[in-house]
């Protein structure tokens, strides 16, 4: 396993402590917020991760079998005796289906704001539209971040046709299914091709990415659907007359074949991108929380995108869940000789593999990524 080492984009005074609570769910699906912000946070620093089930471990070990030292705990306040001092965040680190607290973790959070701490929300429930966290929060004088929160509708943004405007490739990391790692994936590429020099700006679509500190994102699947595709239109186009990038890569959700999700579409629709990144789990016998819908395999997959958007699909990433290593490379060698396109495991093959397959869609990158490494 090739320990998952993701640099910080940018610089800050300083970083802003928390624990992440995740009972019962870390390393596992409905875990995914917890599980990305051990790999990387650029906006805080994880100190632990709460969760009786596996609590005494490293969570680094318990996701890549890399220790990082960021230690799991039974409880709220194991994790705070682990710290040493009160943290600044709490963070809530899980994406159930449902999108709302339950009694139980209503509790907890309300623990958390009277003990001081400040709140990070990233459910569908909105803890500032509820009267018992608000006066909560301003009795103990915290802040409770509800990320998933869109703008006012007065505010929010129709499809322009600007994207036309933005003449660097933009690559969408798109999957099967959802919490299948796209974000992960993306995240290592971004990091990857700035370690060679290029000027990458990743597009953050949803809750995750944005407690992880994109500086561009926004959570899609709140935005009502009239909006969503001008809203990340309007990112990208934002991102590029600022940033100047050499690349954009847009952070997928859900997968296109996906009947419970429609986040896809928009992001086809909004960032009309010049390729597709697929990233598919061989070893997930059904989609996440649907037990009777079947997985799609990457042909249809890619199929159905290539119908949908005027994109070529330049790469398949693999999601080894229930896979041995051998199965992986099985897997990386079937899957490139059937659909004759560039395949590896973001998390335990070299990230230098997904460089290559960039490089395979957009060779005119060879020439930059070669001078800057002179």
């Amino acid at each position: 396993m090739i320990p998952v080492q993701l640099r910080s984009h940018g610089k800050q005074a300083r970083v802003s402590t928390a624990v992440v609570y995740c009972e019962a769910n870390f390393g596992a699906i409905d875990g995914k917020t917890a599980n990305g912000l051990v790999r990387h946070s650029e906006k805080y620093k994880i100190l632990s991760v709460i969760d009786s089930e596996k609590a005494g471990l490293d969570a680094g070990m318990v996701l890549d079998n890399a220790p990082n030292a960021i230690p799991i705990c039974r409880d709220l306040a194991d994790s705070l005796a682990q710290a040493g001092s009160l943290p600044d965040y709490f963070i809530f680190g899980m994406a159930p289906s449902s999108g709302m607290l339950s009694t139980l973790e209503r509790g907890i959070v309300l623990e958390a704001i009277n003990l001081g701490m400040n709140i990070v929300n990233g459910l569908h429930e909105f803890l500032n539209d509820d009267p018992l966290f608000v006066a909560a929060s301003k009795e103990n004088n915290v802040e409770i971040i509800d990320v998933r929160k869109p703008r006012a509708k007065k505010d929010l943004r129709i499809f322009s046709g600007r994207i036309a405007e933005v003449t660097c490739p933009r690559i969408a990391v798109l999957g099967t299914d959802c919490a299948i790692g796209k974000r992960t994936t993306a995240t290592i590429l971004a990091s990857t091709l700035r370690e060679r020099g290029m000027n990458v700006v990743m597009v953050g679509t949803g809750q995750t990415g944005l407690i992880q500190g994109a500086r561009y994102g926004i959570a899609l699947d709140a935005v009502p659907s009239q909006f969503c595709a001008g809203e990340l239109e309007a990112l990208i186009v934002e991102a590029f007359e600022s940033e100047n990038p050499d690349i954009i890569i847009i952070e997928g959700q859900g997968a296109l074949s996906h009947p419970a999700f429609s986040t896809t579409s928009f992001i086809l629709r909004g960032s009309c991108p010049n390729g597709v990144i697929l990233q598919h789990a061989p070893g997930r016998t059904h989609r996440c929380d649907f037990e009777q819908m079947v997985m799609p395999t990457p042909v249809t997959e890619i199929n159905l995108i290539q119908t949908f958007a005027d994109t070529q699909v330049i790469g398949l990433t693999i999601n080894h869940e229930n896979m041995t290593d051998a199965e992986v490379s099985t897997a990386i060698k079937s899957y490139g000789h059937e659909l004759g396109i560039p395949v590896t495991d973001a998390l335990t093959r070299s990230p230098e593999h997904l460089v290559q397959m960039v490089l395979s869609a957009f060779p005119e990158f060879e020439e930059k990524l070669t001078a800057c490494a002179l």
